[in-house]
């Protein structure tokens, strides 16, 4: 029986993250929209993750009018985001009035899909944003599954991890494979594993990182899989994503045939060929970024944090020490109770590591977002955490072992007070809650811009003349 397989398209979120560190401009992004929209596709994956960081970050763009553009320009496909649970699209555990805010604004703006996941696939850390999504009328929970390997990670683990988030009120699920870890043959034992176990949808979402991203995604159709994650071809492969176009003329003419028209793709793929070459002269895009590295499945490194590595690494003059810093993260995760790498614990685990080989000596300098790890300020680790190494790194300070965001007061009202000054849309207090310092400098920036453009105005009017 004829099974079509819906295609999620990550071209205007992951994979310019994965290669580019997420620095593509929502003008780049223009022309392909319309095109995109006639497609077919499941969804596009246009949001969340590190695009709104980045865009109030680098770009100097407003996270909400990209998304709002995109919704008017893709009317016809579903606009998927990625959410960090308690963590929203930050770095800390935020109070639940604030992700509830989130998700209701995320809505109200375009979102149809919210894929929400848990650096620490600690369930409690979920709840919040689940709830508050199945209140949003026809929007549609996505339970993620941080995949990562380590002792505590087999099928076992992974399905009981499933039900949970079907029984919490996920309309579908998705294994997250950040790191490239997935190989073939376990992908299918997997996928088959959930598919007796739970009833929803399932979705695998993997990089190309190690090489084996199109055989993974085409043993999860084997093994039950609906729906997968894909990416334009130029922008595809290396630490991104396998390559749509690819993934489509692989499977058409079978009983998984996707349904999508492959010249219509390939004239999106024209317009991305543009962008990429135009991201590799300005040294935006890494040629590094673009090649299969097999030792993905040792250092297991997400394509979006290897990216952040190198940049940080070229920041310190210390490019020469990347090959160290990867060898070093494996050795950071054990410690800090095996957490699946994906942000914000990409970012915390990636950059103690950076600081362990630079001081050349290891947790001689301890970043403050690691010691909360240790503490239990995100969670509960998939290991124990060796209790001398915790003290180690927390000293006499007490252990966080309730839900984090339990000890947190509403404080939404307190942020719409600290922002008010600067406010120009609701959305700005989310903005702010989640980049405080970053918010206020892109505020300021648009106030100046919007000044100058007023006083451009009159001073034209001023100087109309009658004929």
């Amino acid at each position: 029986m004829a099974r079509k397989i819906g295609i999620t398209e990550t071209v205007l979120r992951d994979a310019h993250q994965s290669l580019l560190a997420t620095r593509m401009t929502t003008e780049d992004m223009l022309p392909m929209l319309p095109m995109l929209d006639k497609i077919g596709f499941h969804s596009l994956e246009c949001w969340g993750g590190a695009t709104y960081d980045s865009c109030l970050r680098f770009l100097n763009e407003d996270p909400w009018e990209r998304l709002r553009i995109i919704r008017e320009k893709c009317p016809n496909t579903k606009l998927q985001m990625l959410f960090r649970g308690q963590n929203m699209l930050g770095y800390r555990h935020y109070a639940d009035d604030v992700v509830e805010y989130l998700v209701q604004k995320s809505v109200a703006n375009g979102i149809d899909i919210i894929r929400i996941f848990d650096a620490l696939n600690d369930i409690r850390n979920l709840e919040t944003a689940i709830n508050a999504t199945k209140r949003e009328n026809g929007a549609h929970v996505q339970g993620a599954v941080s995949y990562t390997t380590g002792p505590v990670f087999d099928i076992e683990y992974y399905v009981n991890y499933a039900k949970q988030l079907e029984n919490v009120g996920a309309d579908s699920l998705c294994i997250k494979d950040m790191a490239a870890l997935l190989t073939p043959y376990q992908t299918y034992d997997l996928v088959k594993a959930l598919k007796e176990s739970v009833k929803i949808p399932i979705q695998v979402h993997s990089h190309s990182t190690s090489g084996l991203g199109s055989m993974v995604l085409m043993k999860a159709i084997e093994a039950g899989a609906d729906v997968v994650d894909t990416a334009m071809s130029p922008l595809a492969m290396g630490t991104s994503h396998p390559a749509t176009e690819s993934m489509v003329a692989a499977l058409a003419g079978t009983e998984y045939d996707t349904g999508l028209n492959l010249e219509a793709l390939d004239e999106i793929a024209k317009y991305v060929t543009t962008l990429r070459e135009k991201y590799i002269a300005e040294g935006t895009l890494s040629p590094k970024m673009l090649a299969s590295d097999a030792k993905a499945l040792i250092y297991q490194v997400p394509g979006g944090m290897l990216s952040n590595l190198l940049s940080q690494l070229k920041q310190a003059g210390k490019e020469d020490k990347l090959t160290e810093v990867l060898e070093e993260v494996p050795r950071v995760r054990a410690d800090c109770g095996y957490p699946p790498l994906v942000t914000p614990s990409s970012q915390i685990v990636g950059t103690q590591a950076v600081y362990n080989v630079i001081m050349g000596e290891r947790y001689k300098m301890v970043t403050k977002e690691f010691k909360g790890v240790v503490k239990g300020e995100y969670g509960t680790t998939p290991m124990p955490i060796d209790p001398e190494f915790q003290k180690k790194i927390i000293g006499d300070e007490e252990p966080i072992t309730c839900r984090p965001a339990d000890l947190l007061e509403p404080e939404l009202d307190k942020l719409r007070e600290e922002c008010a000054k600067w406010s120009e849309q609701e959305e700005d207090v989310l903005s702010y809650a989640q980049f405080p310092k970053v918010a206020v400098d892109f505020f300021e920036k648009r106030a100046n811009k919007k000044y100058k453009v007023d006083a451009e105005h009159a001073d034209s009017a001023n100087n109309v003349h009658p004929l």
